[in-house]
């Protein structure tokens, strides 16, 4: 008989795991309070080919007794939003954090899959990164689309999932046979204050070759500009190769480190 599980275990489990992390691995803390979203791995997810990308991933095709999609976000503190704010080009530790964040997601992704396999249940996981099709310049496994329909967040015109926490940080996903039900954490049509009809578009002056606009983000203009980023500057000299960063659209917005408050 399957042991029960809860929404609240996992979210416990997550916040401990991430915050004894730094001490276990010698990982510089840059992280803040984790958050978790649950959702009913239910027809609402047919969607993600029509807003994600055509051939997106479905999690019955991750999982096919799939009852449940788990979706994560783990903030980052605000002194590397500082740090990163300064200049057009993104700071070293930025790209370090990119790849540190990264490990820590894959990590936290199999601690809870071992969890949850423990007590009787199946999961099945997906990289932090590296499902990224370089052609069409989306993803065939979007953790943003993930969270956003299961009410993690809400997209910011800077194409960025805002969570209660902000958008800067990083987001892991997996699916599960676990019943968990739906959990969200955000139930507003949206949280972008600029979407919400209030003057913002910080992003839109933040992003260095006007890649941000009203009306979305050029993938293009952004893709090139991360590649040039990790291939032509110093400070990301000698990160590894699918390093792609920048973040500056992300960095000391209203939406940064929380979801804006509406004046």
């Amino acid at each position: 008989m399957n042991k029960p599980a809860t929404p609240n275990d996992l979210r416990i489990l997550i916040e401990d795991y991430v915050t004894g992390y730094p001490q276990k691995t010698g990982e510089r803390n840059i992280w803040r309070k984790p958050l978790l979203a649950t959702a009913n791995a239910d027809d609402r997810f047919d969607i993600l080919p029509r807003i994600a990308a055509e051939d997106h991933v479905l999690p019955r095709d991750l999982l096919s007794s799939a009852k449940s999609v788990v979706v994560f976000f783990v903030p980052f503190v605000k002194e590397l939003a500082v740090e990163n704010h300064k200049g057009e080009i993104p700071c070293r530790n930025w790209g370090l954090a990119y790849e540190s964040t990264n490990r820590l997601i894959n990590s936290v992704c199999e601690y809870i899959q071992h969890h949850l396999e423990d007590r009787g249940y199946k999961a099945e996981l997906t990289p932090a990164t590296h499902n990224f099709d370089h052609v069409k310049l989306v993803s065939r496994w979007s953790h943003k689309h993930l969270g956003y329909l299961a009410g993690l967040g809400r997209f910011g015109v800077n194409a960025q999932l805002i969570t209660p926490s902000g958008c800067a940080g990083r987001l892991g996903s997996l699916v599960t046979d676990a019943v968990f039900g739906n959990s969200p954490l955000v139930e507003k049509k949206e949280l972008c204050l600029h979407k919400n009809g209030f003057q913002c578009l910080v992003c839109v002056k933040r992003c260095p070759v006007e890649a941000v606009s009203e009306s979305g983000i050029d993938r293009k203009l952004c893709w090139e500009r991360l590649k040039s980023n990790l291939v032509q500057t110093e400070e990301l000299a000698g990160l590894e190769n699918m390093t792609h960063v920048c973040g500056k659209c992300q960095v000391l917005v209203p939406c940064s480190l929380r979801a804006p408050r509406e004046k």
